[in-house]
């Protein structure tokens, strides 16, 4: 089949899921847009910049029926076998792209409100009527915009103000494709309100061995003085190609950190967008990628600070091994009228064998003069030195090499606040770089 004609396949199967969605909602005009702009620009290929490495349209073209929708024989057993160790948590279940109820826990929690998107365009719930959109109304990433157009569920979530939430609401994403492929579409719309506390996980995987595409974009509002935590645990198959967008938008004197761990996958894209747009904000960006086998994982970030006196500190780290492929493109923003602001971004990448490859491009644009701001980035191989030096105090190789691993990656490890999702990572990042090789 020629590239023509797999392009106009796909865009055949947008059509046709699009036509059957319900268009008497009032939800529907905010698809209609999206969808619109989806058709006049397309979607991305390897000759738009932001996708030069990552031709994620291609496996769309190749492996998907978009117009499909697929059914799921996800049991609690699943569930509960992605439930590490020591992990109090409200839990909500997303399979093949729709909520769970009853999977999911149902208690009442004070300040807390939490919804399924599906109910919300039923009812055409006002305030989520009101919120949607808002963090992504400046991003023009085309699968933000072909999310907007298909997403039927998800999970809308609001925190009041001032309100303190104890458990971390985590939200598990489980595709099943153990009978055919798998196209998902979800969204998740989260509002932090004043003076609020609250912290997120998000935890991804696949059942079954047949290949499956995520399209998931969360929107996450974050009010004056309000502090949050966000995680992303990425441990699919082989098969599963994932696309995220997430848009931060902060406003004064929040303080929010976010934390994106990729394991494994097949091709995985993470948008991670921050607006910085109050004085006094904090936005800590982490990232670890351990990865082997072919796995392809790039992340694109890009902090906006658009009012004075606020920080961005970003952190991502990467492992690669076998024949995966890493790209970092980090973008920081400082506009005129964002003076005293504080930015600073590394991404630092060991290779672990002569095949596998990073491409890494950090970047400023700053149009303020009193400002504090750095990037950079390193790419190499294990020291020689170091390995010699604790093989000759009685290590062996594959412990050496593991502890300089490890101690190359603990700096982002240790920034986690949750502990049981820090002895978590830990556990499954030793016995990744504890094989022998």
């Amino acid at each position: 089949m020629t590239e023509v004609a797999e392009r106009s396949k796909v865009l055949e199967g947008l059509n046709t899921r699009f036509s059957g969605l319900n268009s008497n909602s009032e939800f529907h005009a905010i698809r209609q847009r999206a969808f619109d702009f989806v058709n006049e620009k397309g979607l991305p290929h390897p000759k738009n910049e932001e996708y030069k490495f990552t031709n994620v349209t291609r496996i769309l073209e190749k492996q998907f029926d978009i117009s499909k929708k697929t059914g799921h024989a996800v049991e609690k057993s699943d569930v509960d076998a992605l439930i590490f160790e020591g992990l109090d948590v409200v839990k909500l279940v997303f399979i093949n792209g729709a909520f769970s109820s009853e999977l999911s826990d149902n208690e009442e929690i004070k300040g807390l409100k939490i919804s399924s998107i599906a109910s919300a365009i039923e009812i055409n719930d006002p305030q989520f009527l009101e919120l949607f959109g808002k963090a992504t109304k400046d991003n023009n990433d085309e699968f933000a915009a072909l999310n907007t157009a298909l997403v039927e569920d998800g999970s809308f979530i609001t925190v009041a103000d001032n309100s303190i939430i104890e458990k971390p609401i985590a939200l598990f994403f489980i595709n099943d494709a153990t009978q055919e492929k798998n196209y998902t579409t979800l969204r998740n719309l989260i509002s932090i309100g004043k003076n609020s506390q609250v912290d997120f996980l998000e935890l991804f995987s696949t059942k079954g061995n047949n290949d499956s595409f995520t399209n998931i974009v969360t929107e996450i509002l974050v009010d004056e003085n309000a502090h949050g935590n966000y995680y992303k645990i990425q441990n699919n198959n082989d098969n599963a190609s994932h696309i995220g967008t997430t848009q931060i938008h902060q406003k004064r004197s929040s303080v929010f950190s976010t934390y994106t761990f990729t394991l494994n996958g097949g091709t995985v894209r993470n948008n991670l967008n921050i607006a910085v747009d109050g004085e006094g904000c904090e936005s800590h960006m982490y990232g670890l990628y351990v990865v082997n086998g072919k796995t392809h994982v790039d992340n694109h970030t890009a902090a906006d600070h658009i009012k004075p006196h606020s920080m961005s500190n970003e952190l991502y780290k990467g492992i690669l091994e076998d024949t995966a492929r890493g790209v970092f493109n980090g973008k920081v923003y400082v506009r005129q009228a964002a003076q005293k602001t504080n930015a600073f971004q590394s991404n630092k990448n060991i290779l672990l064998s002569d095949t596998s490859t990073v491409n890494t491009k950090p970047q400023l644009e700053i149009w303020a003069d009193d400002v504090k701001c750095s990037h950079g980035c390193t790419t190499g191989q294990l020291d020689e030195d170091a390995l010699f030096y604790l093989r000759a105090r009685g290590l062996s190789k594959t412990s050496a090499r593991a502890l300089l691993l490890y101690a190359f990656a603990i700096e982002v490890i240790e920034s986690v606040k949750l502990e049981p999702l820090k002895n978590y990572l830990e556990h499954i990042i030793s016995d990744r770089l504890h094989k022998d090789f």
